[in-house]
């Protein structure tokens, strides 16, 4: 009885052997196609690839509505369209909206917040934010215990939300040259803090380019110049992390002008966000 065990032991290894040296041919391709990944990432400054599969779509009153409400979805080409359409839908269906003080989160809401996170983070392969769980939506301007004032929006690492004022974030998406975008300008917080934690190729590409950004603001020629404009609100310069989020608002809505004022801090801040469509 022993020995017809030994047998079919043996016999069984023999059998799964195949299988194993096939999982660690495919375990040693999936590390070397990573390692060049990672090469790729930081000789290009852009991701090897951004979207893989793509297989949801929003319905024809969702697309009607970004057509005629967000801009930068026109401006798309057909297949970043698709594109855009999946990661909405995926966006939506992995956070969770709360409304407060009574407001309800309408699916016109969602959308537009959404389309707002996925725009910013289009050229990224990993677009998710990972960082926030919950969206927290106001009527108006909300009081903040962190630091005992009035906000418009927020984002709360600890709690994984970001909360946002819905008057606020409608007149900035609405309004798309002044500069004021506020969901924008906190989904680029995450964002920021996203690629301190993290080690993925979006974070690592994110980081030197934010680098090189405040190395430009060390510049004497570009100090007098910004003094100069005055192009970028004052309140840019509460923090680095401030004008950061204040540089995606300036980026997203007057990029020829941005440009023409600021080439340099332009083509940083379209690396660091791999913008290489909708005209970018």
């Amino acid at each position: 009885m022993e020995i017809f065990l030994f047998i079919k032991t043996e016999d069984t290894f023999q059998w799964l052997a195949p299988y194993g040296y096939l999982i660690v041919s495919l375990g040693f391709v999936f590390f070397l196609f990573r390692v060049f990944e990672n090469w790729y990432a930081n000789l290009k400054n852009r991701p090897l690839y951004r979207q893989f599969f793509v297989y949801r779509t929003l319905n024809k009153e969702q697309v009607l509505l970004l057509e005629q409400d967000f801009s930068f979805y026109n401006d798309l080409s057909t297949k970043h369209r698709k594109q855009f359409q999946h990661r909405v839908v995926t966006f939506i269906s992995e956070k969770k909206f709360i409304g407060r003080q009574k407001l309800e989160v309408s699916g016109t809401m969602k959308l537009l917040i959404a389309a707002t996170a996925c725009m910013l983070s289009f050229g990224r392969k990993n677009y998710k934010y990972d960082l926030i769980d919950y969206i927290l939506v106001y009527p108006d301007e909300f009081y903040s215990a962190a630091n005992k004032t009035n906000h418009k929006g927020e984002f709360n690492p600890r709690e994984k939300a970001l909360v946002l004022s819905w008057k606020d974030f409608e007149k900035g998406y609405q309004i798309t040259n002044d500069n004021f975008n506020l969901g924008i300008h906190e989904f680029m917080h995450a964002m920021q803090l996203e690629a301190r934690q993290s080690r993925d190729v979006d974070s690592i590409r994110f980081q030197k380019q934010f680098q090189n950004i405040l190395k430009q603001l060390t510049n004497q020629e570009l100090k007098d110049t910004l003094d100069k404009t005055r192009y970028f609100r004052k309140y840019a310069f509460t923090n680095q992390y401030e004008f950061m989020a204040v540089l995606a608002e300036y980026f997203i809505e007057s990029p020829a002008e941005f440009k023409t004022h600021f080439p340099k801090l332009y083509e940083y801040t379209k690396k660091l966000l791999n913008f290489t469509f909708a005209g970018y």
